[in-house]
């Protein structure tokens, strides 16, 4: 089995982008499964492409895309993603849609075919906090995640597919006021490994009940 992870690169003004630094230190074999690494831009039109050149060349099972969620306290798991790109500021390319679909005849919103849960059972196993998010934004992180499973319902259906959304690296919140969430570099990483070896133990998701209330 192969598993490809891809991290964004920098963008809001940021030197560095703690998904790709944490994608960087996973070990090159986990559960069993080849994990080919990848970063790719924070661009609306070019992140997507860059996966699925990654698909084209690496042909993998399972597609993990991780992104920056600066705010957050604690690694997420995205549940799904809506097909709509709105942009509270520019991508590194420069653009800035607002209230686009981001496939104009695409479904509205496609679920992660990730074993969500489990991946969420096994991260809060080894004690660290992780959450079920159930909205990725509307920024380039929804859009790759949309991309991508809509390239794995319609082009490449043996693919298995999410997005996990990491707070901000502790060397980020130096500067940041205080009280802002962080975790550290190593720590986001394991939280990473401990996500890919649910998914590749687990083709199918456990049932448990993780909802929020509202």
């Amino acid at each position: 089995m192969k598993v490809l992870v891809t991290g964004f690169d920098p963008f809001g003004g940021e030197s560095v982008n703690p998904a790709f630094e944490a994608v960087k230190l996973l070990p090159d074999e986990i559960a069993g499964a080849e994990v080919v690494k990848l970063e790719i831009p924070t661009a609306f039109s070019r992140s997507s492409l860059a996966v699925e050149e990654g698909i084209r060349k690496y042909g993998p099972d399972i597609v993990i895309n991780v992104g920056q969620a600066g705010g957050r306290s604690c690694v997420t798991i995205e549940q799904v993603a809506l097909n709509l790109a709105e942009a509270c500021i520019p991508d590194n390319d420069g653009e800035q849609p607002s209230d686009m679909p981001l496939q104009e005849n695409g479904e509205p919103a496609y679920y992660a075919t990730i074993p969500v849960k489990a991946i969420v059972k096994n991260i809060r196993a080894h004690k660290i906090p992780c959450h079920i998010s159930y909205t990725a934004g509307t920024y380039v992180c929804n859009s790759v995640m949309y991309q991508v499973l809509h390239m794995a319902a319609t082009k490449y259906p043996r693919i298995r597919a999410g997005f996990i959304h990491v707070p901000f690296a502790a060397e980020q919140a130096v500067e940041k006021p205080n009280g802002t969430p962080f975790m550290s570099l190593g720590m986001i990483a394991e939280c990473l490994e401990y996500a890919i070896e649910a998914a590749v133990k687990n083709g199918e998701d456990i049932v448990e009940v993780m909802g929020e209330t509202h």
